[in-house]
């Protein structure tokens, strides 16, 4: 008499390994491009951590400062006056900012005086900076110029001042590629398992509420 054997029933695997594979290229794709443009940012983000406390000398800005005549007559407005400056000073873009201040009653010493307008023009790049300032009136304009070394270069690249959108968008995809890294290197590790997926989760979970504190505190 034989006994009956069951049958053994095939338990299918879910297919996780071309899922991995796929996952790893583009990891890896990803954190090289990342690497180009974060040795950027590491450098400048380290140097900007220390602007103060614990200062380290390495950003250096030398300024300098000019009294360039007016011509005759003089500009009408302050975006005259940008034009005329760019001409001036063979500057290659745009002004970043342009303001004017009315003329005002102001106190001083116990008196009222009259204060002329004020108009300002700033050029930004990230090498260098030219801030004009006029009082209305006057026959001259004050200019003042800061130039940056390499490390000061570098801060400013970080900080996109006189960047454009296009920069913007580039040290945009920094950003979306680290998020991108930190989600997918949690998967590589664990792999899709149930068990550390829901112990990575638990994790997550818990730091984003505790930065949700933080600012909430703040």
């Amino acid at each position: 008499m034989t006994l009956m054997q069951k049958p053994e029933i095939a338990i299918r695997q879910p297919q996780r390994t071309p899922w991995l594979k796929w996952m790893r290229r583009i990891h890896a794709w990803v954190g090289l491009w990342g690497a180009a443009l974060g040795l950027l940012f590491g450098v400048s983000g380290f140097l900007l951590n220390h602007r103060a406390v614990m200062k380290i000398p390495a950003v250096k800005m030398e300024q300098s400062q000019i009294e360039l005549a007016l011509p005759t007559p003089p500009p009408v407005d302050a975006k005259a006056l940008a034009l005329w400056l760019q001409t001036q000073l063979s500057i290659d873009r745009e002004p970043g900012r342009i303001s004017a201040e009315p003329a005002k009653t102001v106190t001083w010493a116990g008196q009222s005086l009259q204060q002329p307008g004020q108009w300002r023009v700033e050029f930004q790049s990230p090498q260098h900076s030219v801030n004009a300032e006029y009082w209305v009136g006057n026959a001259y304009v004050s200019v003042k110029r800061q130039d940056a070394n390499a490390f000061g270069f570098i801060t400013r690249l970080h900080k996109g001042v006189g960047m454009g959108s296009a920069w913007v968008l580039l040290a945009d995809t920094l950003a979306g590629g680290l998020v991108f890294l930190s989600l997918t290197g949690l998967l590589l590790w664990t792999k899709l398992h149930g068990s550390r997926l829901t112990m990575a989760g638990l994790g997550l979970g818990s730091l984003g509420l505790a930065v949700f504190a933080v600012l909430d505190a703040l």
